[in-house]
């Protein structure tokens, strides 16, 4: 059974996170949060991008995450390849591990530049809903996955292991962005141990000291832990705005506009111009 995941791991996390995309759409039609959704355009531009980043990262990279890992098992190399680990507690680490570097690879998208450049599109909508967790840059996605590459290189993780992170942390960045409903006394409960949505919807709001805040992916200890957690918006779930004030108009919200955005200049919510130092 383990083999054939590996050999079908591509397939296999395509079909669970569609899978959690489907249940998480249905809960987010029959229960927003805030509802009022922009046109359909919106949705097509957003599913459009991770479709590009899909065909991209297929003509550039030679190896999947979990083919890296495969590698790297047949030759013995990393962390978990050197030592006898019992699988569950390598499972576990894996994943703790991987989180703690997105929330840092995420918080440094923030605080350089250079890194808010490929990052600064996902915060360039205007509405909080599931199709927001797939809106990323093609550039952000090519260094997040040379990030991850190298903690698997470090760690040696299994590649059941890295085939289990990616689906987590795939379901958990649609979760998080899901337009969903929660009562109040379940998500106090949640956000103690991991990122919900009206958690991590702060983080897109225009404020700049909330959009610097809210990091985590999977786990919320990380933002309490590194002083960067946020537990309400100034304005209100229901009132706050959201998006960067500097890219609102419309040919920014365009599929070429998205894809324009690492080459435009605009300050960053760190305060940092974007525009190279003369």
């Amino acid at each position: 059974m383990i083999a054939w995941l590996l050999t079908h791991a591509a397939s296999t996390r395509f079909a669970v996170v569609a899978g959690v995309f489907a249940v998480l759409l249905v809960l987010q039609l029959r229960m927003p949060r805030r509802g009022d959704h922009s046109a359909p355009g919106r949705y097509v531009r957003n599913l459009s991008l991770p479709l590009i980043s899909a065909a991209i990262v297929y003509l550039l990279l030679p190896l999947t995450l979990v083919g890296l890992a495969t590698l790297l098992a047949e030759r013995q190399l990393g962390l978990f390849n050197l030592l006898e680990w019992p699988p569950l507690i390598e499972l576990a680490i894996t994943i703790i591990v991987f989180d703690l570097a997105i929330y840092w690879q995420h918080r440094a998208m923030h605080e350089l530049p250079w890194l808010w450049r490929l990052h600064r599109l996902h915060h360039t909508d205007l509405d909080f809903e599931l199709t927001l967790g797939l809106r990323f840059h093609p550039f952000e996605i090519l260094f997040s996955l040379l990030c991850k590459a190298l903690v698997i290189a470090a760690l040696g993780a299994a590649p059941l292991a890295v085939l289990c992170c990616e689906i987590l942390l795939a379901a958990f960045a649609l979760f998080s962005h899901a337009d969903i409903r929660i009562a109040k006394r379940w998500d106090q409960v949640l956000r103690r141990f991991v990122i919900t949505p009206d958690w991590h919807r702060v983080h897109h709001s225009v404020h700049r000291a909330e959009t610097d805040s809210n990091y985590g992916n999977l786990l919320s200890i990380w933002d309490r832990l590194f002083g960067s957690a946020t537990e309400q918006p100034r304005d209100g779930h229901l009132g706050m705005r959201l998006g960067l004030d500097e890219f609102r108009d419309e040919a920014s919200q365009r599929l070429r506009g998205m894809l324009m955005q690492p080459f435009l200049d605009a300050t960053t919510p760190t305060g940092k111009n974007d525009k190279p130092h003369a």
